[in-house]
């Protein structure tokens, strides 16, 4: 989850305990937050990036403590598109004015997001092929900050969303109108990434699987989407959240609410997924993973709640899972 916490997109010691944390509380794969492929992409003037090889380096010291605990150390890229240049949620969330550090945002088409937000500003294609160069050079930096898991961001009303979904595209190029065209910016991305991203490392793409709007995009279009990246055999897993894109929705939040994209993808499209959305209980998260609806299970609200989720969720299944050392005393309760 976004910390909003670093200084010119690099992070520092605060980010390397949130993410250290997880980590030695026996998390499978430990996934930096959203990190911006440039300045232009950043939800707020504190985010994470991945622009520069002093972020990358920053970057490098964190894997290396990840990957010393056993996990996998993922990172998540993304452009934050109209939602960027706004303040912190705790200062308001609202869009910034260039007299508070704000600036320009780009989206597919010229829609603001919300009322507060600025409009953004249309993406030409020159524009369009920086922004693919731009992903491409995060990824290499990525691999070379030593990440073994790169995640698309492709979800919650940001840059790659906004192109999926006709509340958000208007555009009437290649890039908009019908489903292929609204779904080529993914696809295009997805190639510049592993351009530069290994064959043998995995990719995944976080999707919203529905806006929760009428005339949105949908879970149809999700299994669909799901489908085409299949066949292109470059992702192994899609994220399945939901909702971001469009103020108006209507999300019917409760524990597992998402899980039905994550068992409809993965039946349907015949490609791995993973299920999020308010899953806390460790039995709800075993019976997701036994009963075949998802491969893997995300978790981020929990994590910020209790690092070490993992050890006391395999206490809770009767499972035994090696501690850390120092902490072996601890496991007694």
């Amino acid at each position: 989850m976004c910390q909003y916490s670093a200084q010119d997109g690099v992070p520092d010691d605060w980010h390397l305990q949130h993410l250290a944390c997880r980590a030695v509380g026996g998390a499978g794969i430990v996934m930096a937050e959203a990190t911006n492929v440039e300045a232009r992409g950043r939800i707020t003037p504190y985010c994470t990036g991945l622009w520069n090889d002093r972020q990358r380096d920053a970057f490098a010291r964190i894997v290396r403590f990840i990957k010393s605990q056993g996990a996998v150390a993922g990172i998540q890229l993304g452009h934050a598109g109209r939602k960027g240049s706004s303040a912190r949620p705790w200062e308001g969330g609202k869009g910034l004015a260039p007299a508070q550090g704000g600036w320009q945002v780009i989206a597919p088409s010229p829609i603001a997001f919300n009322d507060g937000h600025p409009v953004p500003l249309e993406m030409d294609e020159p524009l369009i092929a920086e922004v693919m160069s731009l992903f491409a050079a995060s990824a290499r930096r990525a691999r070379e900050a030593g990440f073994d898991l790169i995640e698309l961001h492709g979800a919650h009303g940001y840059l790659i969303s906004t192109f999926l979904s006709p509340l958000a595209n208007r555009r009437t190029d290649r890039y908009g109108g019908s489903f292929e065209n609204r779904i080529r910016f993914l696809r295009e991305v997805v190639d510049a990434v592993r351009s530069e991203w290994p064959e043998d490392r995995p990719l995944f793409v976080r999707i919203s699987c529905s806006d929760w709007v009428e005339g949105g995009w949908d879970l149809e279009s999700s299994v669909r989407l799901a489908e085409v990246l299949k066949r292109d055999g470059k992702v192994d897993l899609i994220d399945c959240s939901s909702g971001g894109v469009d103020p108006r929705q209507k999300i019917p939040s409760a524990p597992g609410f998402q899980v039905p994209f994550a068992a409809a993808l993965r039946s349907r499209a015949g490609i791995a997924t993973g299920a999020v959305g308010l899953i806390s209980a460790p039995e709800m998260a075993e019976q997701i993973l036994a009963e075949g609806k998802a491969d893997v299970i995300v978790m981020a609200r929990a994590f910020l709640n209790d690092p070490y989720w993992p050890l006391h969720a395999a206490k809770a299944l009767e499972a035994k899972v090696a501690w850390p050392s120092q902490y072996e005393r601890g496991n007694i309760f």
